[in-house]
């Protein structure tokens, strides 16, 4: 993949914060997290559930309630400061400069509509075109996300159509205005191994033939290296690691990159043989400690770990990891 290495990235993140203060105590969602995506890549965001993941994909659009949200830091989308953008903005911004393929479609489609309609309505509302011409386009969509019989498929309402039918129909409609930046909640999560594959497969075609940008977040780390360019594990709202897939994946330097890939299953693995887990539980994000968020999980922690953060230790060009201990993982992830 030709990837434009020195022109302005796409998305500019830097130290973002995202604070929930519906509760009785404020939740550090996302604490100081800073990334970039650059025009034609794909980023995979992994981690546990609750790592903060989701949150930062939604923050991209902007779709966390204003009034029960406190944000901070930078995020600029195609020189544009997302922060920043009032309601009028952000309708043009989203779906138009990017749009988001969400883990469940039958929730994130109107049930009351045709799903034609739905994208016929997506691009009208960013493009001044008739309705027969948007409805072409949405017909041509459905043709190139491989959707069979796909004239008939346009005029079905969500509930009508498969899981995997559905999960295509939303890769159109997030299609439908040919946003520069495609943001992938789990979109494959919900669906069985094989139309899995098949979608997977499908969002990495029409990156490549479209020249998209994604931003892709997943719990399967076999997922990612099948989509993604680059990784960047996240713990407790915090990016603890950063590196292309292949330097991730052969050289974990993070005690938590490294129990997660110990802790899949893999076809090495001999019948009968158990998955190494995880020990203990994540921290409570109202609650974090001063130190590494991971320390009481972690079999290299010490005294100093617990009490301050890790600054990023740059491993190997572009590939980076929040460990005082890198220099003892290093023994072990070999």
């Amino acid at each position: 993949m030709n990837v434009a290495e020195h022109t302005p990235p796409l998305v500019d993140m830097a130290d973002l914060s995202v604070t929930f203060t519906a509760g009785r105590a404020p939740v550090k969602a996302v604490s100081g997290v800073s990334l970039q995506v650059r025009r034609g890549e794909t980023v995979a965001l992994i981690g546990e559930s609750g790592s903060g993941k989701s949150v930062t994909l939604r923050t991209m659009l902007m779709l966390h309630a204003a009034r029960r949200t406190q944000l901070g830091g930078k995020l600029m989308v195609a020189g544009r400061d997302v922060l920043a953008m009032k309601d009028g903005e952000l309708a043009d911004y989203r779906g138009k400069v990017a749009s988001m393929i969400f883990q469940e479609p039958l929730l994130a489609l109107d049930p009351v509509y045709t799903v034609g309609a739905q994208i016929v309505e997506s691009i009208r509302r960013h493009e001044s075109v008739t309705a027969a011409e948007a409805h072409d386009r949405a017909l041509k969509l459905f043709e190139r996300v491989r959707i069979p019989s796909p004239e008939r498929r346009l005029a079905a309402y969500p509930h009508e159509m498969s899981g995997g039918m559905r999960q295509r129909a939303m890769i159109a409609l997030a299609l439908a205005c040919n946003p520069q930046l495609l943001l992938a909640d789990e979109p494959t999560t919900a669906l069985d191994a094989t139309v899995q594959i098949q979608v997977l497969i499908l969002l990495r075609e029409l990156q490549q033939e479209l020249g998209l940008s994604i931003v892709f977040v997943t719990h399967d780390i076999g997922a990612a290296l099948e989509v993604a360019d680059r990784i960047a594990v996240m713990y407790a709202g915090r990016i603890v690691e950063e590196g292309t897939a292949r330097e991730l994946i052969r050289a974990p330097r993070h005690p938590y990159t490294i129990a997660l890939l110990r802790s899949r299953a893999h076809g090495a693995m001999d019948k009968g043989q158990r998955l190494v887990t995880i020990a203990g539980s994540p921290p409570d994000l109202s609650k974090l400690p001063p130190g590494c968020a991971f320390a009481e999980r972690c079999r290299w922690a010490d005294e100093a770990c617990r009490t301050q953060q890790p600054p990023a230790v740059e491993i190997a060009p572009g590939h980076r990891a929040r460990c005082l201990h890198t220099d003892l993982t290093q023994a072990t992830a070999a």
